[in-house]
């Protein structure tokens, strides 16, 4: 059986803030990536349930975790529709995150009237 692993490292300040977020995958050769922000979501088998980890560096602006959430919904939706073939699920999660999506774009605009739409 071939088997293949995902590494992630995190540097935390003295408050155990992250700084740094870095990732390498065995599949991926030996390259270092580096992330400000990771989601990992879990199916725990013998609890039935939900396990994840959440986290994100200091430099991550606001703007972009927002957009990093829509992204991730929107990955999920496409994982429901190629796992379960549920379609119906899938355009209601892509309508949630273009919905997101305009939120934040009017958000922008809002706080900054200068921003290219």
């Amino acid at each position: 059986m071939k088997k293949s692993e995902i590494y992630f490292s995190i540097a935390l300040d003295d408050n155990r803030i992250p700084e740094a977020i870095s990732w390498r995958a065995t599949d991926a050769g030996d390259k270092i990536h580096f992330a400000k922000a990771i989601n990992i979501s879990l199916w725990d088998r013998d609890e039935a349930g939900t396990m994840k980890i959440d986290l994100w560096t200091k430099d991550m602006p606001v703007d972009e975790m927002k957009y990093f959430y829509i992204d991730t919904m929107g990955a999920m939706a496409q994982s429901i529709a190629t796992a379960t073939n549920d379609q119906a699920m899938a355009q209601k999660i892509r309508a949630l995150c273009q919905e997101l999506n305009e939120h934040v774009e009017q958000d922008r605009q809002k706080n900054d009237p200068n921003a290219a739409k």
